[in-house]
């Protein structure tokens, strides 16, 4: 299991570009891994086909995207044209990763309890793991076999996560790229106001405390 804040595993593997080195890969970038419960399945074709369509937005962002399953490259293979010619997505751009063995889906955690194929052998769930460029597990998600992920739900994410990672901000419920934003607990009204040129806001609060304080987004 991958926790969050932790280096996550290397490994070498096969996918349908060729054989990856996953610390190779992703040096320097944003990346990340989606795991899908099998090739030829209906909302797996959909996922990867609207990933693909996802891509420049990705790549707008600095982060590469792979997605892995337990069937093997041939399969693979012959799956993209599918995903090709059923999706309208164009070219299918990133790599999937064939993990048939399921080592790298049992050390990642993305083995389904429930969801079995035909040989009675478990199926990976719909995971979604977000690497910073350090190498380091910042945000993962787990969808169950039944349930289509929203696509651009991880590209908001991956928007909160990097405006984060450089701005004393969080966001709030249902924030979106270009709202306004929170200042951290952990500055000071003072050493808001120097951060902050856009200023701040404190809401107040019946019970007094001034945690609830609101600023634009600081790097529009």
């Amino acid at each position: 299991m991958v926790n969050l804040g932790i280096t996550v595993p290397d490994f070498e593997a096969p996918s349908s570009e060729g054989p990856i080195s996953f610390h190779k890969y992703i040096e320097g970038s944003w990346a990340i891994l989606l795991s899908h419960p099998a090739d030829y399945t209906p909302v797996c074709t959909t996922e990867l086909g609207y990933m693909n369509k996802c891509l420049p937005e990705f790549t707008k962002r600095g982060c590469k995207v792979m997605a892995l399953s337990c069937n093997d490259v041939e399969s693979h293979k012959g799956w993209i044209a599918d995903i090709e010619a059923t999706q309208a997505c164009g070219k299918f751009s990133y790599p999937i990763i064939a993990d048939p063995s399921r080592e790298l889906a049992v050390q990642w955690g993305m083995v389904d309890p429930v969801e079995k194929d035909d040989k009675g052998l478990p199926m990976t769930c719909r995971a979604v793991f977000i690497i910073g460029p350090d190498k380091k597990l910042k945000l993962s998600i787990l969808y169950p076999a039944s349930t289509g992920r929203n696509f651009d739900e991880i590209i908001r994410v991956l928007d909160s996560l990097q405006l984060t990672l450089n701005h004393s901000v969080a966001t709030p419920v249902n924030w979106k790229d270009g709202d306004d934003c929170m200042v951290v607990p952990s500055l000071t009204d003072a050493q808001a106001n120097e951060k902050f040129v856009k200023g701040f806001k404190t809401i107040e609060t019946p019970s007094g405390k001034p945690y609830l304080r609101v600023t634009p987004q600081p790097n529009k």
